[in-house]
């Protein structure tokens, strides 16, 4: 019957170095392992967060593109709406005032929502700053 070596599951039992035993080599090699860590996993947070703020000012962006969209339509029905206004002095020509003034007011609605929706937009990695301020605080006092 075949046995398997046991590896040794804390550091205070025998085959295992502890604190004391190791060398100044392996404690640099062992904290710049965490800080190669701690700087990849900052990294992907500043990512996720600028693409978090990048799809917000997309779709802020939208909005204000059918607010232009809603502006541009809104000239061309006055601009019809004066035009058969003029032209038979009622009928045709007010209908057309009616639908730009719908437009206009779908186009303010549009405006409002897509600049409320900007100003939620943040392009500092808030979350990011507030790890990087911790881990500075930890890096000066580590034994805290």
């Amino acid at each position: 019957m075949a046995t398997t070596p046991r590896i040794p599951s804390s550091r205070n039992e025998p085959g295992h170095e502890t604190g004391e035993d190791r060398s100044l080599s392996e404690l640099v090699g062992e904290v710049t392992g965490d800080l190669q860590t701690l700087f990849r996993q900052e990294v992907a947070l500043a990512k996720a967060e600028v693409r978090e703020e990048a799809v917000k000012a997309g779709k802020a962006s939208g909005l204000l593109g059918g607010a232009a969209l809603a502006g541009y339509l809104t000239v061309l029905m006055l601009s019809l709406a004066a035009v058969f206004g003029l032209a038979e002095l009622i009928g045709l020509g007010w209908s057309a005032l009616v639908v730009a003034v719908l437009w206009a007011i779908a186009g303010a609605v549009l405006f409002v929502m897509g600049r409320n929706r900007m100003r939620e937009v943040s392009p500092t990695p808030e979350r990011t700053i507030e790890t990087l301020k911790e881990d500075a605080q930890w890096a000066k006092h580590p034994t805290r």
